[in-house]
């Protein structure tokens, strides 16, 4: 492994990649190679009794996030084996895909420029692309709270858990959780279909969001403790155990009301609500939310990186007393 310091600047000029060029359409993006493998394992493994879709849930875990693991390694240590130059590019490379800054922030931009000239369906319609909820009935209030969520859950596992990861692995570690946020996004869901074979993926998803979330919150309410206190407290409001931490924390700090009532496929879902309804959810507060996922990320990046550093000093010297 990277000595921290080596590591830390490699994740960080990954970012820089990410900022500059994100996500190149004519390149092979990892995540689409890894939600072909979860789809031909589910159609496989997805079958027979309830224990056996237990069995294959957990199986197809298992090979995608450590198949994604050593493919990852693979790469870097064969390319690296060739040139060491030429391992750090594809290391530098495939950090950067495990990132996506400038795919958050353009999303949320994509609905807020066209709520803010007064274009409604133009602005529901770039929502659809990114929520699974209904959108087409939505008032712009509406469709401004759904990118507010989206800029803050995300900003979790589309930056700032996957730093987290890189930091500590490196490529194959920050690729490895990628693959986890994957299987939960295509099978950790509590319908018929994945009740039983998405449960650990799920599980997972949750055990390696934990600590990110709560960081990334802590992050996103710096300056502010009223709102770090609001957080604590409407936090675990959230059905889920991760979600509910950066959305009220963006929430209080922009001093809208996220949460409430979203529907799926024509069905109503009420959520917790989270923050203050001091103002109505607008294209301002979409772009704020943005400049919050910002300050957010680099404070998470300095404060893990600064960690990561002063860990890979103390053990060596600690061993050798």
């Amino acid at each position: 492994m990277m000595p921290g310091l080596a590591l830390t600047m490699l994740v960080a000029a990954a970012i820089g990649v990410d900022l500059i060029v994100g996500d190149p359409r004519r390149l092979p993006h990892p995540v689409v190679l890894m939600g072909r493998l979860i789809g031909a394992l589910e159609a496989r493994l997805n079958r027979g009794s309830v224990r056996a879709r237990l069995w294959g849930g957990r199986l197809t875990v298992l090979i995608t996030v450590a198949g994604t693991f050593a493919a990852v390694w693979g790469i870097c240590r064969v390319l690296g084996a060739i040139h060491p130059w030429l391992g750090l590019a594809a290391e530098l490379w495939l950090i950067s895909t495990a990132v996506a800054i400038k795919g958050l922030a353009g999303a949320g931009r994509a609905v807020a420029e066209p709520l803010d000239r007064g274009d409604l369906p133009a602005a529901r319609t770039a929502l659809g692309r990114v929520v699974g909820r209904d959108t087409q009935a939505l008032d712009a209030a509406g469709t401004a709270r759904g990118a507010i969520e989206t800029v803050a859950e995300n900003t979790v596992d589309g930056i700032t858990a996957p730093l987290l990861f890189a930091l500590i692995g490196g490529a194959p570690l920050a690729l490895a959780y990628k693959a986890v946020n994957t299987l939960d996004s295509m099978i950790g869901y509590r319908t018929q279909r994945h009740e039983n074979f998405g449960r650990a993926a799920a599980k997972l998803d949750d055990a390696a969001n934990w600590l990110p979330a709560r960081l990334t919150a802590l992050c996103f309410c710096l300056g502010s403790r009223r709102a770090w206190r609001s957080t604590r407290q409407d936090a675990p409001k959230h059905a889920s155990p991760n979600a509910g931490w950066p959305e009220a924390a963006v929430a209080y700090r922009l001093g809208v009301q996220l949460g409430g009532a979203s529907c799926y496929q024509g069905v109503v879902s009420q959520s917790a609500t989270l923050g203050e309804p001091i103002a109505a959810p607008d294209a301002r507060h979409i772009e704020r939310a943005i400049n919050l996922m910002h300050h957010a990320w680099a404070r998470f990046f300095a404060l893990t990186a600064a960690l990561m550093i002063a860990v890979t000093w103390l053990i060596p010297a600690g061993g050798g007393v």
